[in-house]
């Protein structure tokens, strides 16, 4: 037996493989972190000479020599491979220095190395079965836990066989605590990397997933929107600085149509169409869901829509709207929070807020036309949008009192 830290060679004779003539066969069993593997030396003993303690056989003679130097050769290239393993790799286990013994190809894979085939198929089903917003989040999470690995192991991959329940738990503590990540944005990153993790279970590249019992749990946020006073600040204001004018003016667009950044900014004359109803509306696809959301342009809307249908950026485009890139526009938008005295946090998103509450729920639309409008399969996605403010409670039980007051004279 030769040990060196988590690593021994154990010689051992099999008593229950005995041939018929009752000679037992040999085998070097080999383990690292306490986990085994078991290499056949191709050789059998006679009960009676071999040594357990030792494991070696006993007495003289030819055959004791033979099987001796046989094991003594077999513990020093065990032993070999094992200290190459140490200089060379990053990990080591038992099952790998018995493919390298036996000849077997290394058929290990690594948790990064599956990321990249994984996005790597992404990337080349976009535009078919994906969007580019799907690569981008992928790549984001390699990125995040290519961190992790590098942060709490200080190596640059780990491999499949290696991973613990440890490891997700302790990442999500990387996330929230180093990365200053929200507790809902570290559940969207876990779910990502769980699923490939089941990617490699169902290819059978690892038993079982060790992640099946972290269960992603969702906390509920509250989701900003400007109110009607702000919203008329914004619209009442005059710009000196024309970026400032245009990117309030495709920030109310959305307000009015409650179309993300990622649609608002890919809208062409070509999805404007004239509605059954005579009036003009927008028809498109989400691009994350590629679920219709098809809207009846407001008044507002439309008037933003002509007065940049001569803009050169626009003309040049073919969009409706001189859209600068999200970072660009979240800028900008933080700009104009201050010069309107707006003091919520004033981005892209929070204009499909808006629309979705201080433009159509707040004015009495139902929530299944808005859900619709918002291109949502569910209306319970809908609903985080429907809080009611106190403004709204009180004018509707007024019109009830009206009622009930009307009913009793």
């Amino acid at each position: 037996m030769k040990n060196s830290n988590s690593f021994s060679i154990l010689i051992w004779a099999n008593k229950a493989k005995s041939d018929v003539n009752g000679l037992m066969p040999l085998y070097a069993r080999v383990t690292v972190m306490g986990k085994r593997a078991e290499i056949s030396l191709k050789k059998k003993v006679n009960p009676a000479k071999w040594d357990a303690k030792t494991g070696y056989m006993k007495g003289s003679g030819n055959e004791v020599r033979t099987i001796n130097n046989h094991i003594h050769q077999v513990s020093e290239e065990i032993f070999r491979i094992y200290s190459e393993l140490q200089k060379n790799s990053e990990y080591i286990s038992a099952e790998e220095i018995k493919n390298k013994f036996t000849g077997v190809p290394d058929e290990r894979r690594s948790l990064l190395q599956i990321f990249d085939e994984h996005n790597a198929d992404i990337q080349k089903l976009v535009g078919k079965d994906y969007v580019k917003a799907t690569l981008t989040k992928y790549k984001t999470i390699r990125s995040k836990v290519a961190e992790y690995i590098l942060h709490k192991y200080n190596r640059s991959d780990i491999y499949l066989d290696l991973l613990e329940y440890s490891f997700v738990t302790g990442f999500e503590k990387y996330l929230k605590i180093e990365a200053g990540i929200d507790h809902n944005t570290a559940m969207a990153y876990i779910k990502r990397l769980k699923r490939i993790i089941s990617l490699a279970v169902h290819n059978h590249w690892i038993p079982y997933n060790p992640f099946a019992a972290f269960k992603c749990t969702t906390r509920k946020v509250t989701r900003e929107e400007l109110n009607p006073e702000e919203l008329e600040r914004l619209i009442d204001k005059n710009f000196a600085v024309k970026r400032l004018e245009e990117v309030r003016d495709c920030f109310l667009f959305s307000c009015y149509t409650g179309y993300a950044f990622v649609d608002a900014s890919k809208l062409t004359s070509a999805n404007i169409v004239i509605g059954n109803d005579g009036e003009m509306w927008m028809k498109t696809n989400r691009t994350k869901t590629e679920i219709a959301a098809n809207v009846p342009l407001l008044p507002q809307a439309i008037d933003i829509i002509n007065k940049y249908k001569n803009h050169d950026e626009c003309v040049i485009s073919g969009r409706i709207l001189p859209m600068k890139s999200n970072q660009k526009m979240n800028a900008y938008l933080k700009e104009i929070a201050d010069l309107c005295g707006i003091e919520k946090n004033l981005t892209t998103h929070m204009a499909r807020h808006t629309f979705a509450t201080t433009v159509t729920l707040g004015n009495g639309v139902p929530i299944e036309s808005v859900s619709k409008m918002l291109g949502h399969t569910k209306i319970t996605t809908t609903q985080i949008y429907a809080r009611v403010r106190e403004q709204k409670l009180s004018s509707d039980m007024k019109l009830l009192r009206k009622k009930l007051n009307a009913k009793s004279v």
